[in-house]
């Protein structure tokens, strides 16, 4: 073996006999039986439904699966005939959600971490770190703060973390998720590079099959019980299972679900077929019926239902900013300004008498309309997530305004940013980028709930109260719809990523708010659950309600026919 050759890591092998998982609790196994030999260097795309245990897989391959009473694991799985959990440097694993992966104030401290951690000489460690922030496109200085990047600059940093260890087995789950398209060709091209030069062993978990399909050799698909139902060459695999990764659910090139139009395009379809010369003979069945308001759960203690495309939130010349003044100061000049808004005096934004903080986005003009959709698109780092929590009233605006509508405000104050928590669930409901940051409950169940329980006790005194078997009703219906009934009982915290982002999605909808607000809504989602997500948002759009999404699904978009307002560009 030469000197050169000598310094090319080779990668790890992985060995899986009948290998299982079943978390306490869960009345059936996350993975069941998976057989797999997977050789040195070899490049698999693991596929399948949300919640067929991918994640699960990814994590006990990197040995940080938890089993403290020994009974979740069962058979084989080893790395190079070793234990995973005793192959301390040989794999590198970035998690689902990158936020989990931070550890440092500063990003070049960051990415140093392990390296630090393995021992790495000194003197090898900060052309290491800087080759890996080149190679996954994170041009930032190394003092940058961790805590000001985004979801998708969040995603890079975690990716430059894990390739700058050099492991000799790659593990990556979701790894472009919240990258916007042009950033995820990237990331995958520089992934591609690494595992080539280094030899290095590779299982990714994605939905962006066509992104991947080029780069890896084999593709491993499980199905819904967590098992191996397709293992081969990625080409061969893709092609002659196409139909039934379909049904799985499973995202193959060139495959879009149909979806449910939303109301208002169904309608002009019906006109336009109307006018044709054949009267119209072949409408879709129901086009057209469907109008806001109709069946709608009351909003904003009770006031009357929006009209369709009516004015629900709009932003005027809005500069926002991640950088916020302290929780007392923003409690202090939100008494003030409700104060003077009571006394029917001039709304002023509470953070334009505390500093003029620099605007991670501004010049920003848009209406949020009843019915409709508005997607908020972008690079990573234009400020996409801070404008949606500012649209929410959940952080203040350094520029310009944010108002509510009559219909929506109420008896309330309009600027968003005054109402209290039992103000907001009616009229504003947000799902966070990260799921994690909402749950509240230890099960499934009492995460659905928890909304309505909240309206009901700050509705007691107002009329009509709100109906608790309806609220029943709507728990059951979304647990149905996003396929998480068999996990009622289940901590919100074990979940997969997908079933998280669907949880979080429901608990919003759940309170049945005007305006539905939500970070990277299709995150994780298979085929099946991003078409019963879209239908949802779209039923939800026809009987009135706002949508506000953050994301970098252009299908989302096109189905929910969405306006564009983009950021960054």
């Amino acid at each position: 073996m030469t000197a050169a050759s000598a310094t090319i890591p080779v990668g790890a092998s992985v060995c899986l006999e009948n290998f299982g998982w079943h978390y306490p609790g869960r009345q059936n196994p996350s993975l069941a039986g998976v057989d797999a030999q997977i050789g040195a260097g070899e490049r698999v795309l693991l596929l399948g439904p949300s919640g067929a245990g991918k994640s699960t897989l990814l994590q006990a391959l990197a040995g940080v699966e938890q089993d403290p009473d020994g009974q979740s694991r069962s058979g084989e799985l080893t790395v190079d005939g070793a234990d995973p959990r005793d192959a301390r440097g040989a794999v590198g694993f970035m998690h689902q959600d990158p936020e989990t992966q931070v550890v440092l104030s500063r990003i070049g401290d960051d990415v140093a971490f392990g390296l630090e951690n393995l021992a790495v000489p000194r003197e090898q460690i900060w052309p290491r770190v800087h080759e890996a922030l080149d190679r996954v496109g994170l041009h930032l200085p190394l003092e940058h703060s961790t805590t000001a990047l985004s979801g998708g600059q969040k995603q890079r940093l975690a990716l430059a973390g894990v390739m700058a260890m050099r492991p000799r087995l790659l593990l990556l789950d979701e790894p472009t998720a919240s990258v916007d398209h042009e950033g995820a060709v990237e990331l995958c091209r520089a992934v591609s590079r690494a595992v080539r030069q280094d030899g290095t062993t590779l299982v990714v978990v994605e939905h962006r099959v066509a992104l991947w399909e080029p780069v890896v050799h084999r593709v491993i698909v499980l199905d819904d019980h967590g098992s191996v139902a397709f293992d081969g060459p990625t080409r061969e695999t893709l092609h002659d299972a196409r139909k039934l990764l379909q049904a799985q659910g499973t995202w193959v090139p060139d495959w879009v679900p149909t979806t449910r139009p939303p109301a208002h395009r169904r309608a002009v379809e019906v006109d336009a077929a109307a006018e044709g010369p054949d009267g119209g003979d072949e409408c879709p069945r129901g086009a057209g019926t469907a109008r806001s308001g109709r069946d709608r759960p009351p909003h904003a203690a009770g006031s009357p239902a929006p009209r369709d495309g009516a004015v629900l939130l709009s932003a005027r010349e809005l500069g926002v900013s991640r950088i916020q003044p302290s929780r007392r100061v923003v409690a202090r000049e939100r008494r003030r300004a409700r104060r003077s808004w009571r006394r029917g005096e001039t709304l002023e934004a509470p953070a334009r008498r505390v500093v003029d903080f620099p605007p991670a986005a501004e010049h920003i003009t848009l209406d949020v309309r009843a019915g409709r959709a508005l997607a908020v698109t972008g690079p990573n780092g234009a400020g996409k997530s801070t404008l949606a929590l500012t649209l929410a009233g959940l952080l203040v605006p350094v520029r310009g305004t944010v108002r509510a509508s009559a219909v929506l405000a109420d008896d309330a104050p309009p600027d968003p940013g005054l109402w209290d928590g039992s103000e907001l669930i009616s009229r504003v409901g947000t799902v966070f980028q990260h799921p994690e940051h909402q749950f509240l409950r230890s099960t499934v169940r009492e995460e659905l709930e928890f909304g309505p329980e909240q309206l009901r006790r700050h509705s007691e005194r107002s009329k009509p109260r709100r109906d608790v078997t309806a609220d029943d009703a709507r728990v059951a219906d979304l647990l149905r719809r996003l396929r998480l009934e068999d996990l009622a009982g289940a901590n919100p915290f074990t979940l997969s990523g997908g079933q998280k982002r669907r949880l979080s999605v429901a608990t919003v909808l759940a309170a049945a708010p005007a305006v539905v607000i939500l970070d990277e809504p299709t995150f994780g989602q298979d085929a099946r659950t991003w078409k019963e997500l879209v239908d949802l948002l779209v039923e939800e759009m026809d009987r009135g309600t706002a949508v506000v999404a953050v994301t970098h699904d252009r299908d989302l978009m096109t189905a929910l026919d969405a306006e564009e307002v983009g950021l960054g560009s």
